[in-house]
């Protein structure tokens, strides 16, 4: 591009400071400073020598020297929600978190901070948001904290338990209740991010009638489509599928007879297969369930179940994940063994790999069942205070992340190049980061 070579002044609230183009020109199209040049990235005519901005001098300094380096030094006098407030003013807000912390790397995160929650007690479900965020269902609220960690507004749900929550976009939250018994509510509705108010609830229809619901597990495709596990009193047991932005109910399948999805604990949809993962695990049930389900011909195209299987603790899938890279399913057992199913074989057995042995320490009085997750590239299996991570193609244990504060880990989530993990006790959840990559 030709950026010139042009020396450029700036008057921020009375102080003078003076860069060159392309400087500016780093932070990019969509900048307050990338409105100063035309599509060439050819400074525009201006009618005096320098710009005048109303705004903080001290703030402006750092993010200027951001833009030179791609460093970042706050220095003790400037709060940092202060800068943040002015990055946020220049559309500098994605080159402050690239300084703050590098690209995911689960075998280089570093734990970051902790935060408790103002309740105490077991959370529900962590979720990262796309912009560094989170969210924590505890109870019947939803507690929303920005990628700087201060909480908005909490959603709350009048006494219904929430099952799980989900990010639509770094606005909106999408979140599943239970219904209660002899009142209705319950079912799936979408919330505001930043204020807590309600934009629209996902109703479902049965034989041309709106039935009350509980909605469980959620997952979203790329074509703006959600889907939820969904229980209701008559025959509405199965997965809904709703449009994300009208709220309108698009489609819903059926539980066969004999099977189980209406209490699914996890959904993933396959963007590769366009299928949908749906399993549920003990011990919500005595067995375990996981399918995938092609909505275009209503069909449940793979399957596997425990049922008739030796019930041994050391077998009982606690969580399942799609890996569509190596067209198989990953579960694990509370004993943190991984085991696979290959999706290319019609017969579903699990391949189990111990890892029991690498556990160290005092198993605790309490233990939360393990959670998995796979994020580029990487599989994550949460186990009692501790997290492992497993790379390359034989999934060797390459990292583990731990900390003792909180008690043992009952669900963890990854977004916005961060970790966050949710303890069953005090409500606490930490943050893990990776460092950012040395300036050369």
């Amino acid at each position: 591009m030709g950026i010139q070579k042009d020396r450029v002044k700036f008057n921020v609230g009375g102080k003078i400071f003076e860069t060159t183009a392309t400087t500016l020109a780093n932070a990019g199209r969509n900048s307050f400073f990338g409105a100063l040049f035309d599509e060439n990235w050819n400074l525009q005519n201006h009618n005096s020598d320098e710009y005048f901005i109303d705004r903080n001098p001290n703030c402006f300094a750092l993010l200027l020297d951001l833009l030179r380096t791609g460093e970042l030094c706050i220095p003790s006098h400037i709060p940092e929600k202060l800068l943040y407030r002015e990055a946020l003013f220049y559309g500098l807000m994605d080159h402050v978190r690239s300084a703050k912390w590098g690209p995911f790397d689960g075998n280089r995160l570093r734990f970051s901070k902790s935060v408790t929650g103002q309740a105490p007690g077991d959370g529900t479900a962590i979720r990262a948001g796309p912009h560094g965020g989170c969210c924590v269902a505890h109870g019947s609220v939803v507690h929303v904290y920005d990628w700087m960690l201060q909480e908005h507004p909490p959603i709350n749900l009048d006494y219904q338990r929430v099952n799980d929550v989900g990010w639509i976009d770094s606005e909106t939250v999408a979140v599943t209740a239970c219904e209660r018994l002899g009142r209705g509510g319950g079912g799936a509705a979408l919330f505001s991010a930043t204020t807590g108010e309600l934009r629209h609830r996902f109703e479902v229809t049965h034989e041309d009638q709106v039935k009350s619901y509980t909605a469980g597990a959620l997952s979203f495709s790329s074509d703006y489509k959600m889907f939820s596990s969904c229980k209701g009193r008559s025959n509405e047991y199965g997965i809904g599928v709703w449009d994300q932005i009208t709220g309108k109910q698009i489609d819903f399948y059926y539980e066969p007879i004999g099977w189980s999805l209406g209490d699914a604990d996890r959904l993933q949809w396959l963007h590769n297969t366009n299928c949908l993962l749906v399993a549920t695990l003990f011990p919500r049930k005595d067995n375990c369930y996981i399918s995938l389900l092609d909505f275009r011909d209503k069909n449940m195209v793979w399957s596997w179940s425990d049922v008739g299987a030796p019930a041994t603790d050391e077998r009982r899938v606690r969580d399942a994940i799609a890996m569509e890279e190596n067209a198989s399913i990953c579960v694990v057992n509370e004993y943190e063994d991984l085991g696979f199913m290959d999706l290319r074989s019609s017969v579903g057995s699990v391949r189990w790999c111990s890892r029991s042995r690498l556990m160290k320490g005092k198993m605790p009085e309490e233990p939360c069942y393990p959670k998995l997750a796979l994020h580029e590239g990487q599989l994550f299996s949460s186990m009692n205070d501790s997290i492992s991570v497993f790379s390359g193609p034989d999934w060797v244990l390459t990292s583990r992340l731990r900390r003792s504060f909180g008690g043992s880990i009952c669900d963890f989530s990854i977004g916005g190049d961060r970790l966050f993990a949710l303890h069953s006790e005090e409500n606490v959840f930490d943050i893990w980061e990776t460092p950012p990559p040395p300036i050369a």
